[in-house]
């Protein structure tokens, strides 16, 4: 992938190279919108999803993931679950892995790529994200 990724440090959607308990781990534990996360509903979920891994080039370490939701492939994705591994925090990896979910979705021509975030604003922000513009025309099922 080509977007603005620090020397040293690799991004796959090679879903062979998930280290998927430590994502477990990562969001189960650490995350404030996945805690108590099942083991069994989070490999269903990467199971159903586009998955995206940051890794150490030199040692093959996974230090983030990303997963989107591609419902359809030509008009809607959502984008969840982003995650840096705290002592990789602050390098750029999460604006990176942003950035190269979006450059891997451009091609579909989606028109719209959602995601909810409490505290990353600025990341997203970077990669052209932003508020809704009219939130008062959207709705959810399940818990806010």
């Amino acid at each position: 992938m080509t977007t603005d990724l620090p020397a040293g440090y690799s991004i796959s959607t090679d879903p062979a190279r998930l280290d998927r308990a430590v994502i477990h781990q990562w969001l189960s534990e650490d995350s404030y919108w996945a805690l108590g996360r099942s083991r069994e509903k989070q490999d269903a979920a990467m199971a159903n999803s586009l998955n995206f891994g940051v890794y150490d080039s030199a040692t093959g370490v996974q230090l983030g993931y990303a997963r989107v939701v591609v419902t359809d492939q030509a008009t809607f994705a959502w984008l969840c679950d982003v995650y840096i591994a705290r002592g990789s925090r602050g390098k750029g990896l999460g604006h990176a892995l942003v950035a190269a979910v979006c450059e891997h979705l451009a091609p579909y021509g989606l028109r719209r790529v959602l995601l909810a975030t409490a505290d990353a604003h600025a990341v997203y922000a970077k990669a052209g994200f932003a508020s809704l513009e009219k939130p008062e025309q959207w709705m959810t099922l399940g818990a806010q």
